[in-house]
């Protein structure tokens, strides 16, 4: 069979500490095809790449990458059939079981499949068929090869157990795979643990009918086995296993031991959709002490744990490849730690070299990892480019349904076109220890001219930095803010004043573009050029010089539409640079200042949430969604001291308020009879709207006055009555 797999990690010292490395050095830590791979496998047409780089440890700049990979052609003897896999280490071993499995399950598996034919044969000759045509055309079929699939996972994990050239106590990998059937373009993808498959599909009616605007829409080919899952959670604690969090085993946060109790509970949670905003994910862990403390609930290995249901057995999906399926992703959990799906393929998507797009999905995972965390993970990727998918050859009565995903562990399959639900989180926050690691570093703080603010933010003015930007640009700045999350729900009308607020920035070569330590305020991409990522390490921060190691290279480069970008934390909050970035070659960067994006952004998020307000007001309940744009368009901000009145009860009214977050009100009411009603405002709260029931004369109809200092949004009475007159001028809404 030939194959490609994962080499042994570069894990020489550079050539001087604090010194350039150089770029064979830097290419040391990343192990990738040269060129993309172009083939066919039977009637799927493909073209493939991978990459693997290692990860970024402070205490140990020099550990293994814990990643392997394999991709083996004319699998089982057919050229027709391939077996790619991406398996990711843990624990002491980890890199020695992760190569293991590399080197083991994929013919293990060809073995036990070339054995399952040979029977199949056996008994259709038996029927009288041809044995000649059958040795190249069968098909196992889909129960049995599911069956032949689990059977490989469970012999290579014993075969781990008694391998004495690695301890797999508590060591291991995860295991993503996928079996290409090219003669009846089908797939089966197995899954232990929770590295990750994810299929592209250019779908016209599920994209028309979510509103979506990317080009492909993403789907799960597989589901994370952790104990996000309510279904895991019960089987490793039919096996004895203490399901907790970090925060709960020390006393942090209260157990709820009932939570996975019929009607308890909160279920499984999203993967991929849903934010995980405490990065503290449920472990497994042994009921005599606190270990091994697993965050995935299957592995090939970790010997301990599986006494704990922690097991090798795969859940398995098969389906037919088709026309719409357009980008395949094989990947460890470092790529989908900080990224969704549907932003791995938002971003495979915007190039037409998978190479490239490895390249741009590990360096945005990379550069997530340095902004959340104090380390990065190992990353690696297979991407698979589906360039045609012609007419399956020979038979497809053993096919079965178009997808199933099944586990030998439950005995039973769902039945289902593919995986919504895959059950952990992606984060979008900063560990506690990052988070210590910046207030300790603010207090040490060192500030340069380049990137410091020079002006307070409510001095800053937007429009000076617009320039106007040709469409080549503008579709630049496009493909490298299209899959950050900072830029995911923007409107059209935000995203002309990002092209215009962003700031071209020619750099020389061994510019200092970022220096560690010293605060942010920019955030940039990449446009053309080189760029090192340099660490070091916090005890050698304060010494004169100290440049620290290249951990990371960015490249852009407009012919290859590729447009890394790094500071996107700069844009939330004054923070300090967690590496430094200078500039190996010549080039050109777009760098947008977090004033400009919170201007462009913040506002009019929080103009967005007043329609949501508004809407709230009985008045404007029957507003459309044009009607209630428009008329928070015409809100401005007011704010209040603590103690002040902004309204009194008899005054003729001109405006109504709404609460922002972070402000809170007293109004007092008197009634006809001299008694005092009070109520407390807080955000979302509003007051003053009977000014718009009655004629101009109309008054309030209680005292508001502020319990701290506070902004409101205020509308005038006359932007109202302009809008709601309108509306009745068209009939679109009866005001009466």
């Amino acid at each position: 069979m030939g194959c490609s797999s994962s080499k042994p990690a570069g894990n020489k010292r550079p050539s001087g500490v604090g010194q350039r490395m150089s770029k064979t050095e830097v290419n040391q830590r990343i192990d990738s095809i040269n060129e993309t791979c172009a083939t066919t496998f039977g009637g799927v047409s493909v073209r493939y790449a991978y990459l693997s780089q290692r990860g970024y440890y402070p205490d140990d700049p020099y550990k293994a990458n814990q990643d392997s990979y394999s991709l083996t052609h004319n699998f089982i003897g057919r050229e027709s059939d391939a077996f790619f896999g991406v398996y990711d280490g843990h624990g002491r071993d980890g890199d020695k079981c992760a190569q293991f499995v590399r080197d083991n399950l994929p013919p293990l598996t060809a073995s036990i499949v070339k054995k399952e034919l040979q029977n199949e044969i056996k008994n259709a000759v038996s029927n009288g068929e041809d044995s000649d045509d059958l040795s190249k055309s069968m098909e196992l079929p889909k129960d049995v090869l599911q069956n032949v699939l689990t059977k490989a996972h469970v012999m290579c994990n014993k075969k781990m157990h008694a391998c004495k050239d690695l301890d797999d106590t508590l060591s291991g990998t995860t295991s993503i795979s996928m079996y290409l059937h090219g003669n009846r373009n089908k797939i089966t993808v197995s899954n232990v643990g929770d590295s990750r498959a994810v299929i592209g599909r250019s779908t016209d009616s599920i994209l028309k009918k979510e509103g979506a605007s990317s080009t492909l829409k993403a789907f799960a080919l597989s589901r994370d086995q952790t104990p996000y899952r309510r279904d895991e959670r019960i089987r490793c604690r039919k096996s004895g296993a203490r399901v907790l969090s970090l925060d709960q085993i020390e006393g942090l946060e209260p157990i709820n031991e009932d939570e996975d109790e019929e009607g308890n509970g909160e279920g499984d949670m999203v993967l991929g959709e849903e934010i995980d905003e405490g990065g503290d994910p449920p472990r497994i862990w042994s009921p005599n002490g606190d270990y091994p403390g697993t965050a995935f609930t299957r592995s090939i290995g970790d010997a301990i744990a599986e006494e704990l249901g922690v097991f090798a057995e795969p859940e398995m999906l098969s389906r037919e490849l088709t026309k719409e399926d357009k980008i395949i992703v094989l990947a460890s959990d470092g790529v989908f730690e900080f990224l969704t799906n549907q932003s791995v393929i938002d971003i495979c998507a915007k190039f037409t070299d998978p190479l490239e797009a490895c390249r741009a999905v590990v360096a945005e995972s990379y550069e997530l990892w340095l902004q959340y965390e104090m380390r990065t993970d190992d990353i690696t990727m297979i991407c698979i480019f589906i360039d045609d998918v012609g007419s399956p050859q020979g038979s497809t009565k053993d096919l079965g349904v178009v997808a199933s995903v099944a586990s030998a562990a439950s005995g039973d399959g769902v039945d289902d076109d593919l995986i919504s639900n895959t059950a952990r989180p992606v984060r979008s926050t900063m560990t506690a220890e990052k988070s210590r690691a910046i207030m300790m570093a603010k207090k040490n703080m060192s500030r340069t001219v380049r990137d410091v603010t020079e002006f307070e933010e409510e001095d800053f003015d937007l429009e000076s930095l617009f320039t106007e930007k040709t469409a080549e640009e503008k579709a630049s700045i496009a493909e490298a803010i299209r899959a950050s999350v900072m830029f995911q729900n923007i409107t059209d009308e935000q995203r002309e004043l990002i092209y215009k607020a962003m700031e071209p920035m020619p750099v020389k070569e061994g510019q200092l573009i970022i220096k560690q330590g010293t605060v942010g305020d920019r955030f940039y991409i990449v446009d053309e050029g080189r760029f090192e990522v340099r660490i070091v390490p916090e005890s050698k921060l304060a010494e004169e010089g100290a440049v620290g190691n290249c951990v990371h290279v960015y490249e852009g480069s407009r012919e290859n539409h590729s447009h890394p970008s790094f500071g996107e934390l700069a844009l939330m909050y004054s923070a300090p640079r967690a590496a430094s970035i200078i500039a190996q070659s010549d080039g050109l960067l777009w760098a947008l200042h977090r004033y400009a994006f919170n201007k462009v952004i913040a506002e009019q998020s929080s103009k967005l949430e007043a329609e949501k307000m508004l809407k709230k007001i009985d008045v404007f309940k029957s507003f459309s969604s044009d009607s209630l744009k428009e008329l928070a368009s015409s809100l401005c901000e007011a704010k209040f001291s603590r103690d002040d009145v902004i309204i009194n009860e008899g005054d003729v009214g001109d405006s109504i308020y709404l609460v922002l977050p972070g402000g809170s009100c007293k109004s007092v009411r008197t009634s006809k009879n001299g008694s005092e009603s009070e109520v407390d405002l807080k955000e979302g709260g509003f007051f003053g709207e009977e000014v718009l029931k009655g004629g101009p004369e109309n008054k309030y109809q209680s005292t508001v006055t502020a319990t701290n200092k506070m902004t409101c949004w205020t509308l005038q009475k006359s932007d109202a009555k302009r809008v709601i007159s309108s509306l009745r001028k068209e009939g679109a809404t009866n005001m009466a």
